[in-house]
């Protein structure tokens, strides 16, 4: 130990291959991340233009929007820089700092996830009490808070990763600076690390789950003993595409996360990576439009209004 050099900065790999590979990926990141972020902003145009839209619910999902373009700006362009040119370096705090803030953005989207939940429950199972339980100051302490949960995660994971000693090799199997793979370089004892990843992150994706798992439980529920067919199909729309949004999310969360195996499977992580950092932002504005007969309408109503 006397000998070692502490590492100033880290080389992702990124996904192996020639140029060739290298330029396919980079087409694939390319459309990706530029169709999450026309996505999502069209999204959060559509709502802010739209009176129709401006309820408790699409407040959410205009925050989601914007989540989701913070969330792939954050892995994308690294990734996309990496592709086009064989130096992969970068800096010991340019790597704590994307670190930092995929924890905070990553966390905040299963708070608000949840929060979206807990509107859905209100506005079905309690509808007379929607207007006091889901007023502006309850939403924007919602969102507050599900920022805020964010930060202190984000805070916790990136001081005890980045207080490790990293003295060995510097490159990092993945094509972002993640928990397993910088677990894996380093020369100190990881145990409590582990135990944290498990425990914080574990406990963050269980609490939320369950918020929403509890929820859907009374909202699945109250719809089935409505007796109108026409009802039950307008209550259960409202909720069917958040209700995708969430079994993505958790579910590829839950398997980077949640579980120890994803330490160490680094070559399997690299794909579910991609998937919830760029196609989940990617998917949500589709998920929220194509599955909601309100969005449906307001994009008619911009078209009606463009072209009179």
């Amino acid at each position: 130990m006397e000998n070692f050099t502490p590492v100033s900065k880290f080389v992702l790999i990124g996904f192996r291959g020639g140029p060739r590979m290298q330029m396919m990926l980079f087409l694939i990141f390319l459309i990706l991340y530029v169709t999450a972020v026309i996505g999502n902003f069209g999204m959060i145009v559509i709502i802010r233009a739209d009176a129709h839209l401006h309820t408790p619910m699409y407040a959410f999902l205009q925050s989601l929007s914007c989540l989701d373009i913070c969330y792939s700006s954050t892995i994308a362009p690294r990734a996309l820089v990496n592709c086009l040119k064989e130096d992969h370096t970068v800096s010991f705090s340019g790597c704590a700092s994307q670190f930092f803030f995929l924890s905070l953005f990553g966390t905040t989207e299963a708070f608000l996830l949840a929060a979206m939940a807990y509107d859905r429950f209100i506005a079905i199972c309690k509808p007379l009490l929607y207007s006091v339980s889901m007023s502006q100051k309850v939403c924007v302490l919602l969102v507050l808070g599900s920022y805020l949960w964010g930060v202190v995660n984000a805070i916790i994971q990136t001081t005890m990763t980045f207080r490790l000693t990293f003295c060995g090799s510097n490159e990092i199997n993945d094509f972002f600076c993640d928990v397993p793979p910088l677990l894996f370089l380093s020369c100190s004892d990881t145990f409590i690390n582990k135990l944290v990843l498990l425990g914080v992150c574990g406990s963050i994706i269980v609490s939320t789950f369950l918020i929403v798992l509890i929820s859907y439980i009374y909202i699945i529920s109250t719809i089935l003993r409505i007796r109108s067919v026409q009802g039950r199909q307008k209550a259960f729309s409202t909720c069917a595409s958040h209700l995708t949004g969430v079994c993505l999310f958790f579910g590829t969360v839950f398997f980077m996360y949640a579980q120890p195996s994803a330490i160490s499977s680094m070559e399997q992580s690299k794909v579910v990576a991609i998937f919830y950092t760029i196609v989940i932002p990617m998917l949500n504005p589709l998920i929220y439009s194509l599955r909601n007969n309100d969005v449906k309408q307001a994009l008619r109503r911009s078209k009606q209004r463009l072209f009179i």
